[in-house]
C-alpha cells in the first residue's frame, strides 16, 4: 500500500472514533470530526438565542461574540443588520437609524433627531439643527454669529438693537444688559457719572441737582446747605433731620442752646444776636424772638 494512502481507521473521526466513509466530515487542525462531534465540542453560541451556531450554519462574529446569520439584528427594530452598518452601544447593537434616534441630540426647535455627521449649534445647554438656528425676528440663521437672548428668543445683534435695545444717555449706544435709570432716561452703567468729577456712581449714593447726578463730595461741596452750628453740609440722606429758622439751617442733633448746650428739638427757644438760646439762658437777657 502506498504510504500516502489513509487506512479505514484513519478515516474515523477524531472524538468518537465512528468511520467517516461515505459521510459529511469537518477538517480542523489536520483532525477529521464527524459533523455531529465537531458542533458539539467547536461550534460558538450565538449572542441573540443562546444556541450552538451548527457547522452548516453561517457564524457572524464581532467582538469575539457570535451570531447566527438570522439572529443578527437592531436590538431595537430587529431589522437584519447583515452586510449593513450598526453601532455596539452598551452590548447593544443598533442600526444607525435607532442608534440616532435615541443618542443623537434633538433639536430643541424641530425636536427631530440631529443626525451624526450634520453640523449642529449649541447655546446654553441646548442643540439646534444648523437651520433652525434663527433669529427670531427675521428667521436667518445665525449661525456663529453674536447673538442675544430673551425669553421670546435668540436674535442676531441688528434685530435685537432694531427691536429692543435703548440707548445710553450718554454715548448714544445700545445698552444690551443692566444699565441705570435715572429720571426716565437710562445709561450704561460705566456711563453714569458724577458730574462734577466724572466718578462712576453705579454703586454709589448720589444727590442730583437740576436733573444731574453728583456724588455726595460734589454736592456737598457746590450746593448742599452749611450747619449753623458744625459748618458741615447738611444733606437729608437715609431720612436725616434738620432744623431750618429764617435763612439758618441746622442739623437735629447740633440745635442746641448756645449757653447750656440742651438740645432744642421741639422746644421752644430764644435769639440773642446769632445765637439760639432756651428759655431759661434766654430769659432776663434781651432777645430777637
Amino acid at each position: 500500500m502506498d504510504k500516502t494512502e489513509m487506512t479505514s481507521s484513519q478515516f474515523d473521526c477524531q472524538y468518537c472514533t465512528s468511520s467517516l466513509i461515505g459521510k459529511k466530515y469537518v477538517l480542523k487542525d489536520d483532525n477529521l470530526y464527524c459533523i455531529s462531534c465537531y458542533d458539539r465540542i467547536f461550534s460558538n453560541y450565538c449572542e441573540q438565542c443562546k444556541e450552538p451556531i451548527e457547522s452548516d450554519s453561517k457564524d457572524l462574529c464581532y467582538k469575539n461574540r457570535h451570531w447566527h446569520e438570522g439572529c443578527f439584528r437592531c436590538n431595537k427594530c430587529h431589522h437584519s443588520l447583515v452586510e449593513k452598518p450598526f453601532v455596539a452601544k452598551d452590548d447593544r447593537l443598533l442600526c444607525t437609524d435607532c442608534y440616532s434616534n435615541e443618542c443623537s441630540s434633538k433639536c430643541f426647535h424641530c425636536k427631530r433627531t440631529i443626525m451624526p455627521g450634520s453640523r449642529k449649534m449649541e447655546f446654553k445647554g441646548n442643540y439646534w439643527h444648523e437651520t433652525c438656528f434663527v433669529c427670531e425676528h427675521c428667521r436667518q440663521p445665525i449661525g456663529t454669529k453674536p447673538l442675544i437672548s430673551k425669553e421670546s428668543g435668540n436674535y442676531c445683534v441688528p434685530c435685537f438693537e432694531k427691536e429692543f435695545a435703548h440707548y445710553c444717555n450718554f454715548c448714544k449706544k445700545v445698552i444690551t444688559s443692566g444699565g441705570i435709570t435715572f429720571r426716565d432716561q437710562i445709561w450704561h452703567k460705566e456711563c453714569f457719572l458724577c458730574s462734577g468729577c466724572r466718578k462712576e456712581l453705579y454703586e454709589e449714593a448720589f444727590m442730583s441737582k437740576d436733573d444731574f447726578p453728583f456724588c455726595l463730595d460734589c454736592y456737598n461741596h457746590l450746593y448742599a446747605k452749611k450747619c449753623a452750628a458744625c459748618t458741615k453740609p447738611i444733606t437729608g440722606l437715609r431720612g436725616a433731620k434738620f432744623i431750618c429758622f429764617q435763612d439758618r439751617q441746622w442739623h437735629s442733633e447740633c440745635f442746641n442752646c448756645g449757653k447750656c448746650s440742651v438740645s432744642l428739638v421741639g422746644e421752644g427757644f430764644l435769639t440773642q444776636n446769632m445765637e439760639i438760646l432756651c428759655r431759661k439762658c434766654g430769659s432776663g437777657a434781651d432777645t430777637d424772638a
